[in-house]
């Protein structure tokens, strides 16, 4: 299960505020006056969502999409998390959602979770449940509802009021938490147990981490929690949401007769929110642990939040707080782009923070030993526009964006995914965020967006910057110059109080990305129409070759992938390091002759990206885009090609970024574990497998980057394009003429060469000992083999991980509670060679690392004996083709399909190279893998143990 836990890097809040996935509208043509009387009488709620209460406090939503056609996901909210807890219950309400998942009334033991399974639904994916401090969240997403929708309900009316809660299941899942405990300790983890108590205020919120108290979860008596749940889960503190493909009036008769028979608690414990008291000094915390190796600074302001609201301020409020941050983050984007920045990254935000506050806060990355000039940076910017505000372009930019998102938001409004629907309803049961219709909001926004000023918007950032309930935290680096309570005080009075502040001065800019850029329009000289998928072949007049697909699954949404055959296979090996930064140092340059901010802002209210990447044996490019900015999508691509940008100060940054990256690494457990597997397995001078060192970051040079950069994108008719989306071929073929046929191209055309990663020896078996704060032991298990490539064969390797996978989730971490997860992941690939690879890894507990080592080769032996459970098969069979029919409502499923159909000719709709080879797949044909596979394979078997 997940739990929801607040990170370092983003310390102040728990939930991002749902009610502004949808704000950015467009204010072109629109008529100002309509807007007053969509504010002066509120805005109008949803009649798609049905809210009801039963008798006995249960909240009730629901929701009819065929976004996912036949399926519905079922969520039930509690309103409990580990912030009503006592002392002595300290990760109660977490091991609670646990226990959700180990035994109910109706489904005794894993009986639900095997129903689940049997009908294709993957645990840990499409059922889930997490935990945070206010409120814990179950889900089962897409569950057929032609046969299971009586299950659903009834799993939401157990996990109500009727887990079971056996002495048996808790003391199994005792070791299962404790594994999940172990797995979250770190550096980081320790940061943030020291801060706790000063992120939250000294509240109680300081003392409630969700993963709770060891000690208690290893010796509390059953009835302890047995009490905690009926204290606690009961109708009044409980809502079900039901979102998918149904019938609502039946479905809505359905969940008033079920639960309505749940009764209402006597005498129930009194739900209160835990208040923080005001603090007029500033907060201060800073803390350091040996892992961590590179600093950050939180600077946040508490700000409660109103006890009533009307939805129209809610909304005028959200839209004016995301304007601030979103201009303020554009600046530090812009202050970050020069080598000489004393920061990383800065990053502001204005969030939910708890039930009762919100947060406006600046995170601070500075470089080594710059704490205190980075945050004088940051407060320098933060009160240049709280004294000066924000420029009218900055303005016009920030509503275009927002008029775009909003636009594209409400097109795709009914393509949502049930978990983008159950946020807003969570948010409306757990924080009464309104639950207004998006088109009539967006009439309101209209309206506020046309009002807005530079004026009003220094205003509201004023309110903001308040000089109560201040706080900053340090992740301080023991022998750097950390920035101490005294120092940051000093520097924030010294800003506050400088005259000398000037007006941030916008630059000047032109009217588009291709200024400068002559087109020479090509032709489309062949069309030829691929009747078995239904794509169209377009040939150019400069040789390029296009294959389009029209579909509406995802509207208004336009994805391309261009692919050409090479990579790194054709370059030095010299240059595999230059080759594999490139992609971030092209991104960080800009294009035409436009920086990256400067491109950013010409973008503004455009909906489309692109971007380039190389691998062993491919280059290649995507993107995606609304459908109205297509052109623009395109335009980026022409420009790829014929107008990229080197930008010798992003080199700089990106030295200083991976410098960071090599510091941060060097203490980290997790990063000094990486580079040990990485020795263990390729030796120190594998050039596909390079260590990263102050040496190697020195290589980095942007003339080689460049080299590289035009012999792998120099010719775009060495690549195929694919483009799938909500674009019709009427309107595309222009733009192909225009953008993409008008690329200069040569009739050169290249293949790959063998490039194959190999380990130093073909048996490698080592335990490295290293030192830790927590102990654990990590395991790493990977097989390999050449194997001859079929459709078939490909899938009985996947489905052999699978199979795996459910085994060790049964006996690693169910029976024997050694581990929190444990994965297990193989596949074949058929380039540069047919090769086969099983790769497991988990951690656990030092005391049981060699019975659980002895359980992944169990398991791994007995598919080879053929002993495999009918219904863990049927579960994995299932799956796949449960994922792959869900598959078909994204784009990314017809690019596929016409980039297998060109590259490897053969058609992935047809049954005979899917369905029926999955169908006819048996015990008998994975044990013939598995020993075809397993048999005289190399192995590698590293694990990595605490030294005593």
């Amino acid at each position: 299960m997940r739990i929801l836990r607040l990170q370092f890097v983003a310390i102040i809040c728990m939930f991002i505020s749902c009610k502004t996935t949808l704000k950015t509208v467009t204010l072109q043509n629109q008529e100002p006056d309509s807007a007053p009387d969509s504010i002066e009488n509120g805005i109008p709620i949803d009649q798609n969502i049905i809210k009801g209460v039963l008798p006995n406090g249960l909240t009730y939503y629901l929701y009819s999409t065929d976004v996912v056609e036949d399926r519905a996901s079922y969520y039930i909210i509690q309103n409990v998390g580990s912030i009503v807890e006592t002392d002595t219950e300290l990760g109660f309400a977490h091991f609670l959602e646990h226990l959700a998942f180990n035994g109910t009334e109706t489904y005794p033991g894993k009986t639900f979770l095997n129903k689940m399974q049997d009908n294709g639904l993957v645990f840990g994916r499409d059922i889930n449940a997490y935990t945070g401090y206010d409120e814990t969240v179950y889900n089962v997403n897409n569950i057929p509802t032609n046969e299971l929708t009586e299950d659903g309900l009834q799993i939401l009316h157990d996990w109500a009021n009727a887990l079971l809660l056996t002495d048996e299941e808790i003391d199994a899942e005792r070791g299962v938490v404790k594994e999940e405990w172990r797995s979250r300790q770190d550096g980081r983890g320790r940061i943030f147990d020291q801060v706790q108590s000063t992120v939250f205020g000294g509240s109680k919120y300081g003392e409630r981490s969700p993963i709770g108290d060891m000690d208690i979860i290893e010796n509390f008596k059953y009835d302890e929690l047995r009490n905690f749940y009926h204290n606690w889960y009961r109708t009044d503190l409980q809502a079900i949401a039901i979102i998918g493909d149904f019938d609502v009036e039946e479905m809505e008769s359905r969940v008033r007769e079920k639960f309505s028979t749940i009764p209402t608690a006597k005498n129930p414990i009194e739900r209160v929110q835990v208040s923080i008291a005001d603090n007029d000094e500033l907060d201060y915390k800073m803390a350091m642990d040996k892992e961590v190796a590179t600093s950050n600074i939180s600077f946040s302001i508490r700000h409660k939040k109103p006890q009533t609201i009307d939805d129209v301020t809610d909304l005028k409020n959200n839209l004016y707080h995301n304007i601030i941050t979103t201009t303020l983050n554009q600046r530090f984007r812009e202050l970050g782009e020069t080598p000489d920045s004393d920061f990383l990254r800065i990053q502001v935000s204005f969030r939910g923070f708890t039930r009762l506050y919100s947060s406006f806060s600046l995170d601070i990355y500075p470089k080594p030993n710059k704490q205190a000039e980075a945050f004088s940076t940051a407060m320098t910017e933060l009160n240049r526009a709280v004294k000066f505000g924000f420029s009218n372009a900055e303005l016009d930019r920030a509503i275009a964006n927002y008029v775009s998102f909003y636009e594209n938001s409400l097109e795709r409004w009914n393509d949502r995914p049930h978990r983008a629907i159950l946020n807003s309803i969570r948010e409306n049961y757990l924080n009464a965020e309104p639950l207004t219709d998006p088109n009539a909001e967006f009439d309101v926004a209209k309206g506020i967006l046309g009002e807005m000023t530079s004026d009003k918007l220094r205003e509201e950032l004023r309110r903001l910057y308040t000089h109560e309930n201040r706080s900053v935290i340090v992740t301080g680096v023991e022998g750097n110059d950390n920035l101490e309570k005294e120092e940051a005080i000093e520097i924030i009075n010294r800003i506050e109080n400088d005259d000398s502040l000037q007006p941030y001065q916008d630059t000047e800019l032109g009217e588009s990305i291709m200024e400068g850029v002559t087109l020479l329009p090509g032709k489309i000289i062949d069309e030829t129409v691929n009747n078995e998928l239904g794509y169209t072949a377009y040939t150019l007049s400069n040789g390029v070759q296009v294959y389009h697909k029209f579909v509406d699954k995802q509207k208004n949404n336009v994805s391309l992938n261009a692919v050409s055959e090479g990579g790194l296979s054709l370059l030095s090996e010299d240059d595999y390091f230059n080759a594999n930064l490139m992609r971030s140092i092209i991104q960080m340059s800009g294009i035409n002759s436009f920086s990256r901010s400067e491109m950013q802002k010409l973008m503004a209210g455009k909906q489309a990206s692109l971007g380039i990447r190389i691998s062993e044996l491919e280059e290649s490019i995507s993107g995606r885009s609304s459908t109205n900015d297509v052109e623009a999508l395109l335009q980026l691509f022409h420009l790829t090609f014929t107008n990229p940008r080197f930008d010798t100060e992003a080199i700089d940054i990106i030295k200083q970024n991976l410098d960071n990256q090599r510091i941060a690494k060097s203490q980290n457990l997790r990063g000094i574990m990486s580079d040990s597997l990485n020795v263990a397995m390729h030796g120190t001078n594998d050039p596909l497998n390079q260590l990263l060192t102050k040496e190697l970051i020195e290589t980095l040079n942007i003339e080689k980057i460049k080299s590289i950069y035009m012999d792998r994108f120099g010719n775009a008719a060495d690549f195929k394009i694919f483009i799938a989306g909500d674009i019709s071929k009427e309107l595309l073929k222009p733009m192909l003429e225009k953008y993409i046929a008008s690329i200069p191209t040569s009739s050169e055309k290249e293949s790959w060469k063998p490039l194959r990663d190999e380990w130093i020896s073909d048996k490698i078996d080592k335990d490295i000992f290293l030192a830790m704060d927590d102990p654990k032991c990590s395991v790493n298990v990977i097989l390999k083999k050449t194997l001859p490539f079929t459709l078939e064969n490909e899938y009985l390797i996947e489905i052999m991980g699978k199979l795996l996978q459910i085994r060790y989730l049964e006996t690693i971490r169910e029976e024997e509670g050694g581990a929190y997860t444990a994965r297990a992941y193989s596949r074949l690939i058929e380039d540069p060679i047919s090769e086969a690879t099983l790769s497991i890894s988990f951690e656990c507990n030092p005391n049981m690392v060699d019975n659980l080592v002895g359980i992944v080769y169990t398991e791994i032996e007995k598919i080879k004996k053929g002993d495999i459970m009918d219904e863990d098969l049927d579960k994995v069979l299932k799956s796949i083709l449960k994922d792959r029919e869900e598959a078909k409502n994204n784009n990314g499923y017809y690019l596929e399909s016409m980039m297998t159909y060109e590259h490897d000719k053969y058609n992935m709709d047809d049954p005979k190279n899917f369905e029926e080879i999955i169908h006819a797949i048996t015990e008998n044909k994975l044990q013939a893998i598995a020993n075809e596979f397993l048999e005289k394979s190399d192995s590698c078997e590293i694990i990595f143990k605490p030294k005593k």
